[in-house]
């Protein structure tokens, strides 16, 4: 029998009451399955409960297979080694003593001579060399979640339940883990706003507020799915506008054609013609004939209405930020930044970064990219001025500004209102709220203070206190902007840089993302 993963009827609330999950049907056998959706939509909750690790309120999950689950905790043991995460410390220690002579025959027997092949095949699959001796707090934390995913493969489960994966891992681990999941054949349950490696699903599931909706294919099959669907909502949308205007014509057309026939009957009425029996005959019969078709006018354009506000709510929902900013006026040979053979890092004898030069020309847009370690941040500190080099010299020619992950320029005690006005303080109020409305903060959303803002929302309003003004920088410094941040808001963050005409320097490992920017040009770093 194929296993599977049914959850069935899943109603789930937060510790404060707020129902998160609602009467949500879901079945996973032998696939990979991304789930995508906003951030705090539920799908962590969603790989919880298939995990048993949370209880549905009201429901049933049913697992028919083994389940590996990623272990996501940062904070290791000092004697914690690859061995014991995998659980094969005895096991090995076992071999050793035999390889010794030291086992007896009862020892022997138990012993499994393919332990040390299959350990080594499992950190292959992820892309990693460390031995079973090797310290976990040895590790860096994109190599500690590869450790993490080889020791779940080594245990061959039937379903493999993953959180963002491939977060905080450099180029090389995030290739290693979309190639591993691009070949694996049993069952997969993916959280991920990695779109690379959600292009190797066989399906996704969209969790929103409304409910689960699961689509066949991979992630571009789903975008082209939601096109088509957008598409299909602006048709519904010209549709009940029409709807909504032939009911007002008419509308109109029998209130003047009441008023006509009201107009006659006062005339003959007026003139004597008509006995009053028949004239009140008349006037009951209009009443009752204008108010029935009053009332079905009224129903049928309430109707027409509410058509159109679904209409404009599914377009809402489904199309993607589309951002105007003015421009930097960056002139094509205009020189924005120069190094010359910089030195730099954190103690002179271990230099990060050694006798760099590097120029960018015009409105350029540049990735740093290289393994963790290799100074990509230590770079972007340079250029900032948060760091002074050794040797050799940085010069910015024009004024740019930087954004951080935790989009640091942004004071968490005022509201994304006062931030802009802070940043940019030249605009007055009307200039401002058009600025924030262009980033989706409209009206008291302008008002929510920047410390609660999630990642997403933070990284927007930056965006919209950095590009809002009216004259942008001319020079961008982003670093790692996608991390933690879900599909939605990366995409908004993209269309927010596609429409800035400056020059970019951004550090990244999302591939998708600076093919979506326009990147021209890459500065690989290496490890010293």
């Amino acid at each position: 029998m194929p296993h599977s993963i049914t959850l069935s009827k899943i109603t789930w609330s937060t510790p404060d009451g707020r129902t998160l999950l609602s009467d949500l049907d879901l079945t996973f056998g032998a696939e990979r399955a991304g789930i995508v959706g906003r951030n705090g939509v539920g799908k962590t909750t969603l790989l919880k409960l298939a995990a048993g690790k949370l209880s549905p309120r009201a429901g049933s999950v049913t697992v028919d297979g083994t389940l590996g689950v990623l272990r996501q905790s940062v904070q290791v043991g000092p004697r914690e080694t690859i061995a014991g995460l995998f659980g094969i410390a005895d096991a090995l220690s076992l071999l050793a003593r035999a390889e010794r002579g030291e086992a007896d025959a009862a020892a022997l027997a138990e012993a499994d001579w393919t332990l040390e092949a299959r350990l080594a095949a499992a950190l292959a699959r992820v892309g990693l060399e460390a031995e079973p001796e090797t310290p976990l707090a040895a590790l860096s934390g994109g190599r500690r979640t590869r450790a993490g995913l080889a020791a779940l493969l080594f245990g061959e489960p039937d379903f493999l339940l993953l959180d963002e994966p491939t977060n905080n891992l450099d180029r090389e681990g995030r290739r290693a883990v979309i190639d591993m999941l691009a070949g694996w054949r049993a069952g997969a349950v993916v959280v991920s706003h990695d779109r690379e490696l959600l292009e190797t699903m066989d399906a996704i599931v969209e969790l929103t507020s409304l409910g689960a909706t699961r689509y066949g294919g991979n992630w571009s099959a789903y975008r082209a799915r939601k096109a088509l669907e957008l598409a299909a909502a602006h048709r519904d949308l010209a549709d009940a506008e029409k709807e909504a205007a032939d009911i007002a014509r008419t509308m109109q057309a029998l209130a003047e054609r009441k008023a006509r026939k009201d107009s006659a009957g006062r005339r003959k009425k007026a003139r004597g013609d008509l006995p009053r029996i028949v004239l009140g005959g008349m006037k009951e019969r209009a009443e009752l004939t204008g108010g029935a078709n009053a009332r079905l006018a009224e129903s049928r354009q309430g109707q027409a209405a509410e058509a159109v506000a679904s209409a404009r709510e599914r377009i809402e929902i489904l199309q993607p930020l589309t951002v105007t900013v003015p421009s930097t006026q960056l002139p094509a040979n205009r020189t924005v930044l120069r190094m010359e053979g910089v030195t730099a890092g954190y103690a002179p004898e271990r230099p990060v970064i050694r006798d760099l030069s590097f120029a960018m020309t015009g409105p350029e847009r540049v990735a740093v990219t290289g393994p963790n370690g290799a100074g990509k941040t230590t770079l972007l500190s340079l250029v900032t001025g948060r760091l002074a080099p050794f040797a050799g010299s940085v010069r910015l020619f024009t004024e740019a500004a930087m954004l951080d992950q935790r989009v640091s320029l942004l004071d968490p005690a005022l509201s994304i209102r006062d931030n802009f006005l802070r940043i940019n303080p030249d605009a007055d109020e009307n200039a401002c709220r058009a600025a924030l409305a262009r980033f989706m903060f409209r009206a008291d959303a302008a008002l929510q203070i920047a410390g609660s803002l999630s990642g997403g929302q933070l990284l927007r309003a930056g965006l919209a206190a950095v590009l809002g003004g009216a004259r942008p920088p001319a020079l961008l410094i982003l670093d790692e902007p996608t991390n933690h941040l879900d599909i939605e808001a990366v995409e908004a963050v993209e269309a927010g840089l596609r429409a800035y005409d400056g020059a970019l320097l951004v550090v990244s490992h999302d591939e998708a993302f600076l093919e979506a920017i326009g990147i021209t040009r890459r500065l690989e770093l290496v490890s010293a």
